[in-house]
């Protein structure tokens, strides 16, 4: 009845049909919510748009092609009248009334008998939002709902006993995942490493423990096996323990070591992936790990062991002639050597090589070289780690993303598209910007 409140109930839609007339982008958008609850849905169009058309050739769905007839409602549990023409509309809703079966006008919400709401699924919970005159509104209450029930994990997420390896991301807090933000908010112990977005440690819950691990480059350092005991240990005391790290756990993580020394102790794991610094940092620099027309792959290296060095299981020269970007994570001090290799390798010493020193932070500033210069330059400049070092053609791109009307410019330091074997310039190294001046 028109301007009465709804009663709202859940309906179990499972195995019984429903009657969608109409296939335009309305019933584009109700559609996929009633096939993902298991309804028998058939539509009845003269045309439908492309993706419901694919969803009929995968049999999700039956489309009659042809214009609604009173008839089609029989036997429906549940109608959506979804065409352009009010005529028909109303007929349809005209139609369900007489056979006491609920119906959505998607033209004039009033006018049917039941109205969609906002919905979402957030683990077993089904959120649903129904405004009578403001869908915006609905929509605004549903993202708020479904963000405070991210940000709380049920004890069948994180029950306790467990440990969770989080990946931060390269730095910046905005980056971390929804489902490691809701993992440090639910945690009783967090154990975290110096690098990654230690600022969220604030959201962690009052009473919680917080362990910092990390490792300052050549001084002091949490051992291996201290961190592996210090999970097993919290974890057996039935709490929910959090291990946070930068970038992404299984990408010189640790994280592969820490889940097996878990596991081998019979203490159930789980992994939230991170962004990696791999490629993000490079991105937020203006540089594309790959590209069609310079790049077709690129590899992600460790750079903390010399080359030539008896622990060292990098083949540098085989690198060298692999025609990929390589991404080198804490390479900084080894830089002149690795570089030295690479060219021994047969890398044309003009390869564009770049270092970005602190990404994704305001704090990110950025150097650009050539590979035969790229380590006297880095030392001249003082850069230290955190640092990513990119060497390979797509180095020399610098997408500004700051571009007006959100298009990018690409530039290259030769005012080109890069050559992998051509000279670039550089400029000093620019704090906070990430770009050169």
């Amino acid at each position: 009845m028109q301007g009465s409140p709804a009663y709202l109930s859940g309906l179990l839609l499972q195995d019984r049909d429903v009657l969608v007339v109409g296939g335009g982008a309305v019933a584009q958008r109700r559609i996929p919510r009633l096939l993902h609850v298991g309804a028998r849905v058939r539509v009845v169009a003269p045309q439908i748009t492309d993706i419901l058309r694919e969803h009929a050739i995968r049999g999700h769905l039956r489309w009659e092609e042809r214009e609604f007839r009173d008839q089609d409602l029989d036997g429906a549990w549940y109608v959506i009248a979804a065409t352009d023409s009010p005529a028909t509309n109303a007929l349809v809703a005209s139609g369900s009334e007489v056979r006491r079966t609920f119906c959505v006008r998607a033209d004039a919400a009033d006018l049917g008998s039941a109205w969609t709401p906002a919905t979402a699924d957030v683990d077993d919970l089904t959120v649903a939002v129904v405004g009578r005159r403001d869908p915006r509104r609905s929509r605004t209450v549903r993202e708020a709902v479904v963000k405070a029930l991210a940000s709380t994990p049920s004890d069948d997420e994180f029950p306790p006993g467990t440990v969770v390896l989080v990946g931060g991301g390269p730095g910046d807090p905005g980056l971390m995942t929804s489902a490691g933000l809701a993992a440090i908010r639910g945690a009783d112990v967090i154990i975290h490493d110096r690098l990654g977005p230690v600022e969220l440690l604030a959201e962690a819950r009052e009473g919680a423990e917080i362990l910092n691990v990390g490792k300052v480059p050549h001084g002091p350092f949490t051992p291996q096996e201290e961190i592996n005991r210090l999970l097993i240990d919290r974890a057996r005391q039935h709490l929910r323990v959090v291990r946070l790290k930068g970038g992404d756990n299984y990408v010189f993580g640790r994280g592969g070591e820490e889940w097996l020394e878990c596991a081998e102790a019979g203490v159930p794991v789980r992994v939230i992936p991170g962004v990696t610094s791999a490629v993000a940092v490079p991105a937020l620099a203006g540089i594309p790990v790959t590209h069609r027309t310079l790049s077709q792959g690129f590899c992600v290296v460790g750079g903390h062991v010399p080359p030539g060095h008896e622990r060292s299981d990098v083949n540098w020269q085989a690198l060298a002639t692999s025609g990929l970007t390589l991404v080198i994570l804490m390479g900084v001090k080894n830089l002149t050597e690795i570089a030295d290799e690479l060219m021994k390798g047969g890398l044309s010493p003009q390869t564009p090589a770049a270092v970005i020193v602190e990404g994704t932070t305001d704090r990110q500033s950025s150097l650009r070289s050539t590979l035969a210069s790229v380590g006297r330059e880095a030392s001249a400049a003082g850069v230290r780690p955190p640092a990513i070092i990119v060497v390979g053609a797509v180095a020399a791109l610098e997408l500004d993303h700051t571009a007006p009307n959100g298009y990018p410019s690409a530039t290259a330091h030769a005012e080109t598209v890069p050559d992998p074997m051509r000279t670039t310039t550089m400029g000093p190294l620019t704090a906070g910007t990430g770009r050169r001046v």
